[in-house]
């Protein structure tokens, strides 16, 4: 998802950070196995670039510690800015005819991508599903990762947590915030015997978008 011929270790770490949110050297090095002084070296660089920028927060008595994340420049890398002319189109149609019209029509594209989405899904197993929707979002732009978990309520219940770390429509999410109402409505229609639920939201500061999808019992 970052430009072709950017550094892997470099891109390495901007995903990680993309995808944690925010971590120390210590923790980066950990999740990508390489040594301290060798992260330290390239957060100094990605810094210096203005990709990365640092906080230092005091934790017990000891040292502050610094604590990286992606900084606007950084977050730009990936896919999110693909929405100035969508953005510019819905204004005008809300202008000419009204909300009601732009509310109609952002209902109408979500449904015509639940039907190509639900096509191409299939009828596999809740797993197979899920894993086939996280491939789709990604060949769309998003940096998108797929956990399953235990249910707390029904040990035998299938439960997973979809997580996507950048919004390919962020513009218009931004302008048009019930797009994200008619995402949520797509993901619902497309796995039908599964309920589906929002835990994490961009748009509400969080630094992902998160959902939860849980086989309905029969």
């Amino acid at each position: 998802m970052i430009a072709t011929g950017f550094p892997s270790t470099k891109k390495n770490i901007l995903q990680e950070l993309l995808r944690s949110g925010q971590s120390s050297a210590a923790q980066l090095a950990k999740s990508l196995k390489i040594s301290s002084q060798a992260i330290r070296r390239h957060l100094s660089e990605l810094e210096r670039d203005g990709l990365v920028e640092h906080q230092n927060v005091q934790q017990g008595m000891g040292r502050p510690q610094h604590l990286y994340e992606l900084s606007e420049e950084g977050r730009s890398l990936f896919p999110h800015r693909y929405g100035e002319f969508a953005v510019s189109f819905l204004d005008v149609l809300a202008e000419t005819d009204g909300q009601e019209r732009v509310s109609k029509v952002l209902a109408k594209q979500w449904q015509k991508k639940a039907t190509s989405y639900r096509d191409r899904l299939g009828t596999g197993t809740l797993a197979e599903r899920v894993l086939k929707l996280v491939q789709l979002r990604k060949e769309e732009g998003y940096m998108a990762e797929l956990h399953q978990r235990k249910s707390k309520s029904s040990p035998k219940s299938q439960e997973f947590i979809f997580t996507e770390y950048n919004c390919a429509i962020s513009e218009v999410a931004e302008s048009y915030p019930s797009v994200c109402g008619h995402e949520l409505e797509m993901f619902a229609a497309i796995l039908p015997d599964c309920s589906v639920e929002r835990t994490q939201w961009i748009n509400r500061g969080e630094h992902s978008c998160g959902y939860l999808i849980k086989l309905n019992q029969e």
